[in-house]
């Protein structure tokens, strides 16, 4: 716990400062690989979704920019943060995914009883060897392993593959507006790089500070996967300021880091599923008010998210075709008509961008049952 004369910081404190750090305060100038940098990566488990993360955090977006910087493989698509797909500069996949291999090792021991009798050094080089060949997807991994270990449960040879070695989704998979198979090769293959070293804990969580902060030990864990991270921020203390949250949780952060007065106004916001806004902390009140805790989700199926005032206060779908584009937003609670008028600029804005069509519509209605909140 904090020491209880730590300066207070409130939810909507929290709030302001990181969705200032997160450029969703106001739209920044910047380039979208600076930016897929300094919010370090962005969460790609679908393919959409960075693009729309990058939309609603940089001025003047395209997503060809981010599309072009993937061809030329300056960023990637490769499995990190919270074991999940993240779009990386390629210095960033160098580096973090070596970092987070203790979450992918555990990972691997969930398949451990497919695996018996499985050589991992020798299941690495030929796994590597045949990336590297060609890139494969994981049913060719699967068929290809298989003959050397025939008891093995071939899933488990393929994910163990994928666990062991550093692998990025090759192009066209993750282009704007073209489709593609998720075919694998190494880190090392596609960036024509040697294997680096894995980033410092203390500069990760330096830079998580900057992205996310304030935070706490525990934020900093469930964003990363990490585990034992207390030891590490301990070792930063004397870089860094201490505040405690309303629970009383001690909270990190930079000593030059904004942390704008919480009436900040905050703008409307649209945000795709798995923003790591939304992810990136143990204690989501800073973002998701605790009414609304689990509903921008049913199941499996995630849905993107609204911002106002900052918070979660609805979910939307795009819906399109050659002629239409429609933005259907479910308000989560009573809406104001001006919070209503910024939702709707906001979203013929996202659809002229991201979803050019004939003509556009945006709704309020339901489109997901959440069933009783209670």
């Amino acid at each position: 716990m904090a020491a209880a004369n730590a300066p207070l910081l409130s939810a909507r404190a929290l709030n302001r400062a990181t969705l200032e750090r997160q450029l969703l305060l106001r739209r920044a100038t910047l380039p979208a690989k600076e930016a897929v940098s300094r919010l370090v990566g962005l969460q790609a488990q679908n393919t959409r979704p960075p693009y729309f993360q990058l939309f609603s955090r940089l001025r003047d977006f395209d997503p060809a920019e981010l599309s072009a910087l993937m061809e030329k493989r300056e960023v990637v698509r490769i499995v990190t943060i919270r074991s999940t797909i993240h779009t990386h500069t390629a210095e960033d996949a160098m580096t973090l995914r070596p970092l987070v291999q203790p979450a992918r090792d555990r990972e691997l021991r969930v398949f451990r009883k497919g695996l018996e009798g499985v050589d991992l050094d020798r299941l690495t080089s030929l796994a590597r060897r045949l990336v590297e060949e060609r890139p494969r997807t994981m049913k060719e991994l699967r068929e290809e392993l298989l003959p050397y270990w025939p008891d093995a449960d071939p899933r488990a040879l393929a994910v163990a593959a994928r666990c062991l070695l550093p692998l990025v989704q090759v192009t066209p998979r993750g282009l704007w507006e073209r489709g593609g198979q998720v075919a694998l090769t190494t880190a090392e293959y596609w960036l024509d790089s040697p294997a680096r070293p894995a980033a410092s804990p203390d500069a990760t969580v330096l830079r998580y500070l900057g992205a996310f902060g304030p935070a706490s030990v525990k934020d900093m864990q469930s964003w990363s996967g990490l585990t034992r991270m207390r030891e590490v921020f301990d070792r930063l203390r004397p870089e860094l300021l201490t505040f405690r949250d309303e629970h009383g949780a001690e909270l990190f952060d930079l000593p030059d880091a904004p942390r704008p007065d919480p009436d900040t106004p905050a703008p409307a916001r649209f945000l795709p599923e798995f923003d790591n806004v939304l992810l990136g902390h143990a204690d989501r009140t800073r973002v998701i008010p605790p009414a609304y805790k689990g509903r921008n989700g049913t199941g499996n199926q995630v849905y993107g998210t609204v911002l106002a005032d900052g918070f979660l206060a609805a979910v939307w779908r795009l819906d399109r075709n050659a002629d239409e584009s429609t933005v259907t937003v479910q308000p989560l609670g009573p809406l104001g008509r001006t919070v209503r008028e910024e939702i709707r600029d906001e979203a013929a804005h996202l659809m002229t961008v991201m979803s050019p069509s004939a003509t556009y519509d945006v709704r309020f209605g339901t489109f997901v049952d959440f069933g009783d909140p209670a």
